[in-house]
């Protein structure tokens, strides 16, 4: 239940329509309860049981008293004024009273009901909506270690279909909680009202299905936290064959790709039978047991009526038709205990991401910088995965001057991109420190630090958008001059304007719709605006065609311009001109040095990599 009262916080800011809801279905169940009762004295006007049918008082059938003297005595004295206006005037007048009054009761009812639905819809949308918002909020605050070990798949799913499932949970609360036990204790009070005897005989069904109800809620929930990842794991598949639809029909990985999908839903599909089983088992044995107990009672108050005497037809009538009515909602109340078992599994994986820390964060005393002056200085870095003890960069130290051009090379693996990684916080080192303008960056405002960066990397990310919106990322009303001169400086002007509505064109996920030089240069133009003073080139180039490497190439010289810069290159000709090259070996810095000292060099590893380059015509 721990995690069912937390879901419950989220309920505190709608309280003034939980109240409102609560309300309504006071006057629902009283009003329900209303339109029953008064199929007594209808059925004692069309029997003609007498000439004057009376309302029956709050006392047991032996005569004594269940309730307080006070209470018994008001209430009487309100059945006696009732009386007195139903049933005066002639039996087609009081027919007609009777309809009217059944109309009124029905009617005000259905208006109380669909208030009260429409409150509790408002809060429980709303919570769906907050939790939703907290946990997409959250995940922005998680380092990139934390998405390194997620699949993306498994995080949409919680985001989405486990947050879904928690909303049973409220209607679980205030509906069924709330709404249900009303309604019992209203019919419970008239069947009471009627006869105690057959009222005691009937709840003799609650602790079986009380019994079952536990027993099937603690089953439930192992299995709906099964369901989830399941419905995670399908989300994932899902996911990875549309992003990667390209090479899937490029290798003719069509039918492969199915199978596994079609396991997946199996899967689901067998999961998802065998909760519904259980599931289903609470409601039809505690009907089969209600109807058990409802024949019995037939026949002992048939007894009463035919034998007895000690009740009129009308009043057993109505009797049962309270008893009956007492049903469903039992039937609704031993649902709740599942629902919530359920959404509190759903919930605890969607809380196990808002429970998950974040590791980078600004320090309590971080300060706030508004430029880049001097330098930045490696010092002593090492680091290494969370989930490694193995260190991807070993004790490096280097310095990198204001202006300057900074190329970083090596094998694959070597430790490039965690090497420039570490610069806008994406992981803190694990040994040493990285100082920007003297100060450790640990102790500098991340949003701050990360204005003063711009990144462009080889896997490019574009949104669904518009050019527009995709060069002005993160900028609020920025004039389109702006962005035209980005887009010319980035040798991107050209073919945007031959796009069918030129800047407004939406380019689609992940920008599919333009060529990869087209995205790369969007990319730079999106840098190119954001203006910053350091720059990060991961591979920029290394998956562009030559025509397209020379545009973006010379679209990157521009961007270089007066800024500080980091280039990861893969092909070493385009970092001839670097201030300095700075070569990776198993997370080492084992060369250092301009292009012709590194080249004089025949027996060190970036020699190595220039001519075997070179013999491949790179």
């Amino acid at each position: 239940m721990k995690t069912y009262f937390r879901i419950l916080q989220f309920v505190k800011p709608y309280w003034k329509y939980v109240v409102s809801s609560i309300s309504f279905t006071i006057f629902y169940a009283l009003l329900n309860g209303a339109s029953v009762y008064l199929t007594i004295p209808l059925l004692s006007t069309l029997f003609q049981e007498g000439k004057n049918p009376t309302a029956k008082t709050v006392k047991s059938t032996g005569g004594t008293n269940i309730l307080p003297h006070w209470l018994t005595q008001g209430i009487n004295q309100l059945a006696e004024e009732f009386k007195h206006f139903v049933f005066s005037g002639d039996t087609s007048e009081v027919l007609l009273k009777i309809c009217v009054l059944i109309l009124i009761t029905f009617l005000g009812k259905n208006i109380f009901g669909y208030l009260q639905a429409y409150f509790l819809a408002y809060v429980e949308q709303g919570v769906i909506r907050d939790i939703r918002n907290k946990v997409y909020a959250h995940l922005h605050k998680l380092p990139m270690s934390f998405f390194k070990n997620e699949k993306t798949g498994n995080l949409i799913s919680r985001i989405t279909n486990d947050v879904n499932v928690i909303q049973q949970s409220v209607s679980a609360v205030f509906l069924n909680m709330i709404r249900e036990p009303l309604t019992i204790l209203v019919f419970l009070g008239i069947a009471i009202s009627i006869s105690l005897k057959l009222t005691i005989f009937s709840l003799i069904i609650l602790p079986f299905s009380l019994g079952i109800i536990s027993y099937i809620g603690k089953i439930l929930r192992k299995q709906s936290s099964v369901l989830q990842q399941k419905m995670a794991d399908i989300t994932t598949v899902l996911h990875e064959t549309i992003t990667g639809i390209k090479i899937v029909k490029a290798f003719g990985m069509e039918d492969y790709e199915n199978r596994k999908f079609v396991k997946e839903t199996n899967n689901f599909f067998r999961l998802i039978l065998k909760m519904v089983r259980v599931r289903n088992i609470a409601s039809p044995a505690t009907e089969f047991l209600s109807v058990v107990v409802g024949v019995v009672l037939v026949y002992y108050g048939g007894l009463l009526v035919l034998q007895e005497h000690s009740l009129k037809a009308s009043e057993f009538l109505g009797f049962l038709f309270a008893i009956f009515q007492l049903m469903p909602p039992i039937k609704e109340l031993s649902s709740v205990n599942n629902r919530i078992q359920e959404s509190s599994a759903a919930a605890d994986r969607v809380f196990e991401i808002l429970d998950t820390v974040p590791n980078i964060v600004d320090a309590p005393d971080a300060v706030e910088i508004d430029g880049f002056k001097n330098s930045i200085e490696y010092k002593n870095v090492s680091f290494h995965y969370d989930d490694s003890q193995e260190l991807v960069l070993k004790n490096i130290s280097f310095r990198v001057n204001r202006g300057e051009i900074v190329a970083i090379v090596g094998s694959s693996g070597a430790g490039k991109s965690t090497l420039v990684d570490l610069l806008p916080r994406f992981f803190d080192p694990t040994g040493g420190a990285i100082y920007f303008d003297g100060i450790d960056l640990r102790e500098i405002k991340i949003a701050s630090l990360r204005k003063q960066i711009g990144i462009v990397t080889q896997e490019i990310v574009l949104f669904n958008e518009t050019v527009r919106n995709n060069i002005a990322y993160g900028l609020s009303d920025c004039p389109l001059e702006k962005i035209v001169e980005s887009a010319k400086a980035a040798n991107a002007h050209n073919f945007i304007i031959e796009l069918p509505q030129g800047y407004d064109t939406v380019i689609g996920e992940r920008g599919t719709k333009l060529s990869g030089g087209e995205r790369q240069r969007i990319s730079i133009a999106r840098a190119l605006l954001k203006n910053p003073p350091i720059m990060i080139f991961d591979e920029a180039t290394s998956s562009l065609d030559n025509e397209s490497e020379a545009l973006v190439q010379e679209a990157i010289e521009r961007l270089m311009n007066d800024r500080t810069t980091f280039v990861i290159a893969h092909r070493l000709s385009t970092i001839r001109n670097a201030d300095r090259i700075l070569v990776l070996e198993n997370g080492t810095v084992v060369q250092e040095g301009k292009h012709e000292e590194l080249l004089r060099d025949k027996s060190g590893i970036y020699r190595k990599l220039y001519e075997l380059q070179f013999r491949n015509g790179k």
